[in-house]
């Protein structure tokens, strides 16, 4: 899964790709690199980011996800955001996927649209609000946590004929660099193999800070970690550097 970020302020490729012709050419990229999702964003959700309105969300996609579903009808497209009507107006222009950061905490509409539109979802270990998604929590035990928390909201989805359930144990948000190493260390156990598990550790902090890094500085460990989660189970791997990803997983289907 390639992301796509179509904002100004995302802490690692903001205002990149935020025109129609640019989030084109990084989709072509994306693919031409040996991406099979394309991970759309109209909003970031790192710390102290904007918070944008589900309207704002939509106008700044305009054409982008029918564009590319024109221009490589072959994409998958995952749309990553947290509001049910952005997820409506993502369906009408050819969505296949929703990513939601929030569990559907954030807007209690969305399983509801989920539902409706029988799309995939993607969901996502998350603390309960959009304020406090990156306050850090004293977890007892972050795996039996979060196992916790997708059995709650697995049965949720279950309940409103929601099926197609992708995991994501959330790194990144409101995890301490312990609590985050030690995911990494469990990941064969998260979601008790129930559902298949997306992994999405590119460019986040736990990893560079630790080293003294920047962001972009840091493949070398970041494709070590991918080979180790893809080794106990991990199924897809949310990435901004699709090619040193690419060669990660054919090193690891290779062995």
């Amino acid at each position: 899964m390639g992301i796509l970020n179509l904002t100004p302020d995302s802490f690692s490729d903001g205002g990149k790709f935020n025109n129609e012709k640019a989030a084109l050419q990084h989709a072509e990229k994306i693919l031409k690199d040996g991406g099979e999702i394309i991970d759309i964003g109209p909003q970031s959700t790192r710390p102290n980011a904007e918070f944008l309105s589900s309207d704002e969300e939509i106008r700044r996609m305009g054409t982008v996800i029918s564009e590319i579903k024109k221009e490589f009808p072959e994409a998958l497209i995952s749309l990553d955001t947290f509001y049910a009507e952005t997820v409506r107006f993502g369906f009408n222009e050819g969505i296949d996927l929703v990513n939601d950061i929030s569990g559907g905490q954030f807007d209690e509409k969305m399983f509801d649209i989920v539902a409706e539109t029988k799309l995939p979802y993607i969901l996502m270990h998350v603390n309960s609000s959009y304020k406090t998604m990156h306050h850090k929590v004293n977890f007892d035990d972050i795996t039996l946590d979060i196992n916790h928390y997708f059995t709650k909201k697995t049965n949720e989805l279950l309940q409103k004929g929601i099926k197609d359930i992708i995991l994501d144990p959330g790194f990144g948000f409101g995890k301490t660099v312990e609590d985050q190493m030690k995911m990494i260390g469990e990941v064969e156990f998260l979601g008790f193999d129930k559902y298949p598990l997306l992994i999405g550790i590119s460019r986040k902090s736990f990893i560079y800070k630790p080293l003294g890094k920047a962001p972009l500085d840091i493949n070398e460990e970041t494709q070590k970690l991918h080979l180790k989660v893809l080794q106990q189970g991990a199924k897809i791997l949310r990435v901004h550097d699709v090619l040193e990803a690419k060669k990660t997983v054919d090193e690891f289907l290779s062995n």
